[in-house]
């Protein structure tokens, strides 16, 4: 299994590929340094949250949270501690990077802009 470091730079990679994104606190990663949509975490950082492995916790699209924890739920899971519209992914074992991207760019599409969404399909 990767260390924690070895995930963070693939998902850090990942995310500040994507249009006018920032990264700050925990880590966490913004559009335009306002809205989160996908934050990185690592249970030996951050104990109280009693997570079994490292995971990213994502901005979900409407009813898509629970559809990815039914189908996968060795993969996925509601945190806890963050609101309605996020999913965890476990990133444990081997992870698969082009799922992880999957997630990150739809949890990407939730908060963006119209505008910054359609670079994406250009």
């Amino acid at each position: 299994m990767p260390d924690a470091a070895v995930l963070l730079t693939g998902v850090r990679r990942r995310c500040l590929a994507l249009p006018e994104v920032t990264e700050a606190r925990a880590p966490t990663w913004f559009v335009r340094g306002r809205r989160s949509f996908v934050e990185f975490v690592d249970p030996d950082e951050h104990p109280r949250l009693d997570l079994a492995c490292v995971a990213i916790w994502a901005a979900a699209p409407p009813g898509a949270r629970h559809e990815l924890v039914a189908a996968a739920p060795d993969r996925f899971f509601v945190p806890r501690f963050r609101g309605r519209d996020r999913v965890g992914m476990r990133l444990d074992g081997e992870p698969g990077w082009d799922e992880v991207g999957e997630v990150i760019v739809d949890a990407y599409r939730q908060v963006a802009p119209k505008g910054l969404v359609a670079r994406l399909d250009v």
